[in-house]
């Protein structure tokens, strides 16, 4: 619901499942990339599995660069909409999606000339190296083209409208299951491509992304101007001051990932494919605590910038209660399903016992993992990026990798994905202080600050 200014407005429960529920499906949809690319790459074999395994680090260091431009764009935006500083807000928006393709084109073009030595100091056999070079090598070449559908969903959501980017993105789903059988196994006229028919078909559903949010962005929204030699730098500030530690913060998780899977990679093969697969169920176990982030960073930034700091954190803590509930609900639900997943993506034993424990252990920290994500998001509404990255920071490499060491140890894999779940279970605890405190200490303070988006 908005008023005649477009500002979200009317009951907090009912505003955040408004916007949530359209981001379940866009999120399903866009998840389901990694999920139906697991599922058919299991079906060439371990080594196939574990050499895209050993690309998620990567590719997810990469996609931060656009995470956290998106996220200063959002906040930007969303600011400026509830200032009802239209214009502005349709000037940071083009700039801020300028400053992302920029950005992610001159990564892909160094990650592009060094493929090879990266991924052996990630520890990856010599066998694996032409697979992962068959994958990245389109990859690179192609990940700008996600650019624009990434950022500039994020712009369009600083409005309140979660539907359309939903629906850009099962449009990218959709396009990427019905080509990835095809690319990869060659059937009818397709050629037979392996895990770069994968990569091909991610490329190519991307490119349609790209033309859906161009057309929203331009047309309907009318949140993109053309760049104005005057203002671009201070928008380019502003949106990394945002967008800096944001996007740090979200190379923190890729950085664990490739030091954990360093790890791993020391107890065999099979424990690499495992936690792979394992990762890419997980972000489908978390679709809604993930929507509900994207959904509470504009909510909360335009309250922000409307001065409307109680409606604010009002919607804080209702997602924090939200989550202990539903992720309790997911957790009791994996508890019978968890072996039927592990057979269904993988078809070795080996693979599917680690994967097994994975699944029956992890998710019961959900809930309190959830917190630790609304805190993140609030955070960032607030314009504190550089604390959420502290947080984020003191939860991987204080907490998740020492208790995952400490568990390798006394019960090798089964041992690593216990301490996960001991420390993110740690984690949510201090989470939720940390936000109590941050709202004290908020409301207490200026009030003008806020709406004059300081």
């Amino acid at each position: 619901m908005k008023d005649k200014h477009g500002l979200l407005t009317g009951p907090i429960d009912q505003t955040l499942k408004n916007m949530t529920i359209p981001m379940v499906f866009g999120l399903v949809a866009i998840l389901a990339f990694s999920l139906v690319d697991t599922f058919f790459i299991s079906l060439l074999g371990t080594e196939a599995l574990a050499a895209v395994s050993f690309t998620f680090p990567i590719t997810f260091a990469v996609n931060c660069i656009t995470m956290g431009i998106s996220v200063g764009i959002s906040t930007s935006v969303a600011r400026l909409l509830g200032r009802n500083a239209l214009t502005e807000a349709a000037r940071v928006s083009g700039h801020g999606l300028l400053l992302a393709i920029l950005l992610v084109f001159a990564a892909s073009m160094l990650g592009l000339a060094n493929i090879d030595p990266l991924f052996r100091l990630l520890g990856a056999k010599e066998s694996l190296l032409p697979l992962i070079h068959d994958y990245m090598q389109v990859w690179y070449l192609t990940i700008p083209l996600l650019v624009i559908p990434m950022a500039g969903n994020s712009a369009i959501r600083a409005t309140g409208d979660t539907k359309t980017p939903a629906k850009i993105m099962i449009v990218a789903g959709i396009i990427n299951g019905v080509l990835d059988p095809l690319l990869i196994f060659g059937l009818g006229p397709f050629p037979e491509l392996g895990v770069q028919g994968a990569a091909i078909a991610s490329a190519i559903s991307w490119a349609g992304a790209l033309l859906c949010s161009l057309y929203v962005l331009v047309k309907r929204e009318k949140l993109l101007a053309w760049p104005s030699p005057t203002k671009i730098w201070q928008d380019w500030k502003d949106i990394l001051a945002i967008g800096t530690p944001a996007a740090l913060s979200n190379a923190l998780n890729p950085i664990f990932g490739a030091i954990l899977m360093a790890m791993l990679a020391s107890q065999g093969t099979a424990s690499v494919a495992a936690y792979g697969a394992a990762q890419r169920i997980e972000s489908l176990l978390l679709i809604v605590m993930m929507a509900l982030t994207s959904s509470l960073t504009p909510l909360m930034a335009q309250n922000f910038g409307a001065g409307n700091l109680s409606r604010a954190f009002e919607a804080l803590f209702r997602a924090m209660r939200f989550s202990i509930l539903f992720q309790l609900i997911i957790f009791v639900a994996m508890v019978p399903l968890s072996h039927p997943i592990a057979t269904l993506f993988s078809q070795e034993p080996a693979v599917q016992e680690k994967l097994w424990h994975y699944l029956l252990v992890v998710p019961a920290s959900y809930g309190l993992q959830g917190i630790m994500m609304m805190l993140v998001s609030a955070l960032n509404a607030l314009k504190k990026p550089g604390l959420a990255f502290i947080m984020n920071l003191m939860r991987l490499f204080v907490l998740l990798l020492p208790l995952a060491w400490i568990g390798g140890l006394l019960d090798q894999t089964e041992g690593m994905f216990i301490g996960i779940a001991i420390a993110n279970a740690i984690t949510g605890v201090i989470a939720y202080f940390a936000a109590l405190a941050l709202r004290k200490n908020t409301l207490v303070s200026d009030h003008a600050t806020f709406a004059s988006g300081k």
